[in-house]
Order: C-alpha cells, then sequence, then structure tokens
C-alpha cells in the first residue's frame, strides 16, 4: 500500500521561504509522476507542479512559475517543492500526490493522480 506523508509547512511571513517534502513508502518510487497541489479554503484543489519520474520533466503552474520548483530524490524515495517569495495567496494546504507514469504525460490532470497525502497546511502572513 503506497503511502505518501507531506512535512516542512508551516507558518511564514510574506516574502519568506519553505520546502515542502513528500516521502513515498513501498511502490516503486520511479514509476510515478508526482505531483504538488494545493487548496485554499472554499476553493478546488489545484496543480501547483509535477514532475516525471526522471526529472526531466516539469509543469509548473503560471501563477508560482519563477517562485517555486519542484524535485525529486529517486534514491530518497522523495519529492520536494521549494517555494520562495511566497504571498498571502499562497496560502493553502499542499498536497502531495502520485499516477502511474504516462504518454502524454498529463501532469497537470488532477483526476489521474491516484495516491495522494494527508496534506501539510502553508500559511502565508502578510
Amino acid at each position: 500500500q503506497i503511502q505518501l506523508v507531506e512535512s516542512g509547512g508551516g507558518l511564514v511571513q510574506a516574502g519568506g521561504s519553505l520546502t515542502l517534502s513528500c516521502a513515498m513508502s513501498e511502490g516503486t518510487f520511479s514509476r510515478y509522476d508526482m505531483g504538488w497541489f494545493r487548496q485554499a479554503p472554499g476553493k478546488e484543489r489545484d496543480v501547483v507542479a509535477a514532475i516525471t519520474p526522471s526529472g526531466t520533466s516539469t509543469y509548473v503552474e503560471d501563477s508560482v512559475k519563477g517562485r517555486f520548483t519542484i524535485s525529486r530524490y529517486n534514491t530518497k524515495n522523495t519529492v520536494y517543492l521549494q517555494m520562495h517569495s511566497l504571498k498571502p495567496e499562497d496560502t493553502a494546504v499542499y498536497y502531495c500526490a502520485a499516477k502511474v507514469t504516462t504518454l502524454p504525460k498529463l501532469l497537470d490532470d488532477r483526476g489521474r493522480y491516484s495516491h495522494w497525502g494527508q496534506g501539510t497546511q502553508v500559511t502565508v502572513s502578510s
């Protein structure tokens, strides 16, 4: 049974930085595309960034381009989301998700992700 466990959330001031981590237990990490999603109160869960198994292809949502970076270390079964220049509108619960890699990649397709973590809260104060 694949489990995804996020860590690294917290409270930060606007302009600050955080790095989220997500570790996969069980499963073959290198078979999976990995994604980060976020959900603010009253809003839908939207993709933030995603990455293919080799790390050679990524998707980054427009509103976080230039501020967020997704990366992965397959030897550690872990995916990261580095977040810089955080804004109050980045406040949300952030979820890690996994899907078996496909062609086409469909990295931003939430419905294709089959495994989800429990989420970690990120709060950015103004």
